[in-house]
């Protein structure tokens, strides 16, 4: 009876370690998401089991560039919400949009939005964000006002069902246009209501800018942030990460997102390498 009593204390001793382990890994983990665009080919061959590897990575949300006619990546809204839970990631944001309409093409446009946030309702999904702009936005002054008059009514809509609307730069927003910015232009004339932005780490330090320049200036509008370099992230050395998130109350950041669009790896190595580095940072909270 001893022997069996000291063997039971030694099992419960093993089962309460383990506990306090797993306890202290999911302590460990950040918040950090996945912008899918990272394993595109990966999710168009495989989306199932690239979303397990993601998952198994450590990723904690994922943001999606495959929206298209009420599904996504050809999964119905509650099929792949179930898919990521299954693996531990909420659907939290999407890349997705359309280009400026005409005055014609206003009202289908406007109906297709329609679909759309419905599609996204359904999911649960809190941020919609257009991730590209044409070339009505960067070749006059006028076609960039239509951009922001636009991109205020999807807002509108997007608003009217809970979900918050943005934008997604690249580096071409910080030049110059009429005597103006582009990207100064867009947050002055859009409604902070209606338009959030999702500031892009890489490309606005590739476009000559700085980002603690526009926290100051628009504090409060950059509630996602694509945290990306050059290929992993932290791979080239050239992004002072730690300086811009010393400011992230400031720009009024809610969540990171790891974006990765060059590789030394496979990309399923690069973003779990993009994952380590972000989740071992000490200035990551």
């Amino acid at each position: 009876m001893k022997t069996r009593f000291n063997m039971g204390v030694f099992t419960l001793i093993l089962v309460f370690a383990s506990f306090l382990t797993g306890c202290t890994e999911e302590a460990d983990k950040k918040d950090i998401g996945l912008q899918l665009w990272s394993v595109r080919e990966a999710m168009n061959e495989d989306a199932v089991n690239t979303i397990q590897k993601v998952g198994d990575i450590g990723y904690s949300f994922i943001e999606t560039a495959g929206y298209s006619d009420g599904k996504f990546y050809n999964m119905e809204p509650d099929t792949f919400v179930q898919l990521a839970e299954e693996n531990g990631l909420k659907f939290l944001s999407s890349h997705t949009g359309k280009a400026l309409p005409t005055e014609e093409q206003w009202d289908s446009v406007m109906m297709w939005w329609d679909a759309c946030i419905e599609a996204h309702v359904e999911a649960g999904v809190e941020y919609i964000v257009q991730p590209w702009m044409g070339s009505a936005g960067y070749d006059s002054l006028a076609g960039l006002q239509a951009y922001c008059d636009y991109f205020n009514a999807v807002g509108e809509k997007c608003a009217a069902k809970g979900i918050k609307f943005g934008y997604h730069n690249h580096d071409k927003e910080f030049q110059e246009l009429e005597g103006v910015t582009i990207y100064d232009y867009m947050l002055e004339n859009t409604d902070p209501e209606k338009v959030f932005f999702q500031l892009d780490l890489y490309w606005i330090d590739h476009g000559g800018a700085d980002a603690l320049t526009y926290f100051e200036k628009y504090p409060g509008r950059f509630l996602l942030w694509h945290v990306k370099d050059e290929a992993e992230v932290g791979a080239s050395g050239n992004m002072d990460f730690e300086r811009i998130f010393a400011h992230a109350e400031q720009a009024g950041m809610k969540k990171i997102i790891v974006e990765v669009e060059q590789y030394n790896f496979d990309p399923l190595v690069s973003v779990e390498k993009s994952y380590e580095y972000l989740n071992n940072a000490e200035y990551v909270k």
